[in-house]
């Protein structure tokens, strides 16, 4: 997003492109192209920062999967335990529309040293908690800096480098994301049997610091200067960024409770779940008026089948990861009585796999500049592990559950690293920012979503099956939502024969049923995919966000309004 509201509509005394060169109208003025940028150690260590910064959001994205059942118990969260993970996701997507137009309207440098800022702070936070409710403050904090996070990074490395190149350079950045939310249910399970769950998210502070302090010495980019404090303020779109984040909210309190401490058809869920869904048509209505300047998300990124389609299935995919990612513990935990360390060490081959696989998937990307197949042939994969996930049960070989896990990593990671170009590519490069923080919301919108999703079904399905449980006391401490709460090993160890066996016979058909009904979800992307347009990546980059570099050649000297 640029000062133009509308940046496709070339104004009349905008440069055009003809050619090759940059011309301005009524001038005989002609510029080449600036030459690409070279690749010198500033930009590698950018990058390498960057990675780091990826890195402390993707970890507490995941970490607490392993670890919640013991903080939960220390605290005494009882039913707020969901918000643990809840308050995280939230505000990690509600603020990433905003943190987008934040980096257009004051650049990317001082933004993102903030963003990471915050996100230490909640860390040190959640570390020092002594009380659920300061917890639940902390993962709050934690999120905006976790959602600023997600966005900028793609939002720097999009300003860096072509679209051609571009998703290299995401893999990069995405692989070390992507082992840090694999490897975060290892992490955290670790942690709680070696040492205190508080080091879950003290392990951020030096991993933090050091970020900012390579982000302030290296991290120089262009940014606009032609505007006062005031006029940038007025340029942020503070209507849509409160219907944005109210509706987020109410959305994700419905899906909190809903299920759990009140039954779906409570006023209590009802009533935010529709205001949640209406404030979000409310959104999409006044992004498209005549009363909304400069949209925090701007209605033209979405006129195109191809971004509309990626959008959605960045929705569908980040809903199915997470799905995994929170549910594949469940199983090895609950069914198999796996301590949260070695349930880590029984999801590595997820890790294995879709960082190979994101890997190669973004090497064929670059190299051909095709997506769609990569798309198909991901979901359809993904399609096939999921299936095969709802047989596993407490009697399934270390075979089936290797392979199982394989299969969908392999799916998965063929998509992870090509959603964000295949977005981008039919968009203007000025509607960059904008267009990252669009997709980083729905990508941590699905994350809400692959959380409160797969725990209904599981509670719902235990619920119809608890009669199956011999034992009174169990049956009433699990049903009505609790299941999921206490879907844990050392919960399971608690309990003796013929309980436990009957416990996990529970437990496994509800899961089932989760497998099941996520089969749909693969389905529905799979034929999503069919309606993309295969669109070239462009192989120029033309943005005025890029890094300050004394071998970059201005293209042009007559620019107050940007700083080299």
């Amino acid at each position: 997003m640029t000062v133009e509201t509308k940046p496709e509509l070339r104004e009349e005394n905008e440069p055009r492109e003809e050619n090759g060169l940059r011309v301005e109208d009524g001038s005989e003025e002609t510029i080449a192209n600036p030459p690409p940028m070279k690749r010198g150690f500033k930009f590698w260590t950018i990058i390498f920062a960057l990675c780091i910064t990826g890195l402390l959001g993707a970890l507490e994205n995941t970490v607490v999967s392993t670890s919640m059942p013991t903080i939960v118990e220390d605290l005494g969260l009882g039913d707020n335990y969901i918000w643990i993970t809840d308050a995280f996701f939230l505000t990690s997507a509600a603020v990433q529309p905003l943190f987008g137009q934040l980096a257009n309207v004051f650049g990317r440098r001082w933004l993102t040293m903030f963003i990471v800022a915050v996100f230490t702070l909640g860390s040190g936070i959640c570390g020092g908690a002594t009380s659920g409710n300061m917890l639940i403050v902390g993962r709050a904090i934690q999120g905006i800096g976790s959602g600023g996070v997600n966005m900028i990074v793609d939002v720097i490395v999009s300003d860096l480098v072509s679209l051609r190149e571009r998703g290299n350079f995401i893999a990069i950045v995405l692989t070390v994301y992507s082992i840090g939310s694999s490897m975060g249910p290892f992490v955290g399970g670790i942690i709680v049997e070696r040492t205190t769950w508080r080091w879950v998210f003290y392990i951020n502070l030096p991993v933090g610091g050091f970020a900012l302090v390579l982000l302030f010495l290296f991290l120089h980019t262009n940014y606009q200067r032609n505007t006062t404090f005031s006029q940038k303020i007025k340029r942020i779109d503070y209507i849509g960024n409160i219907l944005i984040m109210g509706a987020t909210a109410a959305i994700l309190c419905a899906l909190s409770y809903g299920g759990s401490r009140y039954p779906w058809s409570s006023w209590r869920i009802v009533v935010p779940l529709v205001l949640g869904l209406v404030g979000l048509v409310v959104f999409m209505v006044f992004e498209q008026s005549k009363f909304c300047a400069e949209p925090v998300v701007p209605p033209r990124l979405f006129k195109n089948r191809t971004s509309l389609v990626v959008f959605i299935n960045t929705y569908l995919f980040t809903v199915l990861l997470y799905w995994v990612l929170f549910f594949i513990p469940v199983y090895f935990e609950a069914i198999l009585g796996s301590s949260p360390a070695r349930a880590g060490v029984q999801m590595l081959p997820i890790t294995l796999v879709a960082i190979p696989g994101a890997i190669i998937a973004v090497i064929v990307l670059s190299k051909f500049g095709k997506y769609k197949a990569l798309h198909l042939a991901g979901f359809v994969i993904l399609t096939l592990g999921m299936g095969l996930f709802a047989y596993l049960d407490r009697y399934s070989s270390d075979a089936e559950w290797i392979v199982f896990q394989i299969i969908a990593a392999l799916g998965s990671g063929m998509i992870l690293n090509t959603l964000l170009p295949a977005f981008q590519a039919p968009l203007a490069e000025s509607d960059q920012a904008a267009a990252t923080a669009s997709w980083a919301f729905m990508r941590s919108f699905g994350n809400i979503w692959g959380v409160a999703i797969p725990a209904t079904i599981f509670n719902n399905q235990f619920d119809k099956y608890a009669h199956r449980i011999s034992d009174a006391t169990v049956r009433s401490t699990l049903s009505n939502g609790h299941a999921y709460e206490h879907a844990s090993n050392t919960f399971i160890n608690s309990l003796s024969d013929p309980v436990k066996s009957e416990v996990i016979g529970v437990f496994s058909e509800s899961l089932k049923l989760v497998w099941e009904v996520s089969i749909a979800f693969c389905g529905l992307a799979c034929i999503l995919v069919f309606f993309e347009k295969e669109v070239p990546l462009r192989k120029e980059l033309d943005t005025e966000y890029g890094m300050t570099d004394k071998d970059v050649v201005q293209a042009k000297k007559d620019t107050p309004d940007v700083k080299k």
